[in-house]
């Protein structure tokens, strides 16, 4: 996995986390670490996971599962 930290790219899946952090109130790392210990696998589950329980909306989720299961990881 390739650590990443901000500022994040502003094109991409990448350019939704400074909103994601700002409305949700927790860091990407915090958001990977909630998906990694959510014991589901594949992509659309873990987007419905993230809306379901966390109140994410569908481009944030999508986003920010897509760019954790690409192998990509936030710095903590």
């Amino acid at each position: 996995m390739a650590d990443q930290s901000p500022p994040w790219p502003k094109q991409g899946p990448a350019s939704y986390f400074p909103s994601i952090e700002e409305n949700h109130g927790r860091s990407i790392a915090e958001w990977q670490k909630i998906i990694a210990e959510c014991g589901l696998e594949k992509h659309m589950a873990i987007v419905g996971y993230l809306k379901s329980e966390h109140h994410m909306g569908h481009g944030h989720a999508n986003a920010l599962v897509g760019w954790t299961l690409a192998g990509n990881a936030a710095a903590p």
